[in-house]
């Protein structure tokens, strides 16, 4: 997969053409709202590429909102407890099993038109997990045994400016604590 840091949905609609299995549409760090979020996914749509939405941070109105528009996994960056993913996989998850708000009619339901949606919501929606700290990183086993989370990613850039290389994602010391975070997320699995 590739980033898709473009709100422009042809740019998505080309880069899920390219032979691409996922694009990550950014919602942090690319001036991405909902709206456009939601164009984008239907652009997507029509491609054979899946498409992953990093949200701009572990809110739970946005989580909503993203999850309506047809999001099918989310991507909930700078994850730093397991009380946090806990929070972020319960934002996606209608109740009992969470607190996601519950609308009749939405693009994720098919405008009302998926036959059990709310009773097969819970179980279909993608879960992954940024750690982008050694704190983050020291809770990894923790945040991995949170009950709904799918997957974890590392984000290089932040790790490498918490560990005091801003900008170099190379530095030894970066390359050596993605490497142990992976080693660590493997026996996760």
């Amino acid at each position: 997969g590739t980033w898709l840091m473009s709100g422009a949905a042809a740019t998505a609609e080309a880069m899920g053409f390219c032979g691409f299995e996922f694009l990550v549409l950014d919602m942090e760090h690319v001036p991405v709202d909902v709206p456009q979020a939601a164009d984008i996914l239907r652009a997507i749509a029509g491609t054979p590429a899946a498409p992953i939405v990093r949200l701009p941070w572990n809110d739970q109105i946005v989580v909503k909102r993203v999850l309506d528009a047809g999001a099918p996994t989310l991507m909930f960056p700078f994850v730093q407890s397991a009380e946090e993913a806990q929070r972020a996989v319960s934002y996606t998850r209608y109740p009992p099993h969470g607190v996601r708000g519950v609308a009749a009619v939405h693009r994720a339901s098919r405008y009302g038109r998926t036959p059990g949606y709310l009773a097969q919501a819970n179980d279909q929606i993608g879960i992954v997990i940024q750690l982008e700290t050694p704190q983050a990183l020291a809770s990894l086993a923790q945040i991995a045994a949170v009950p709904g989370v799918d997957a974890l990613f590392v984000g290089p850039g932040d790790l490498a400016a918490a560990l005091g290389h801003l900008g170099d994602i190379s530095h030894p010391e970066v390359q050596q604590t993605l490497a142990a975070a992976a080693k660590a997320a493997r026996a996760q699995s």
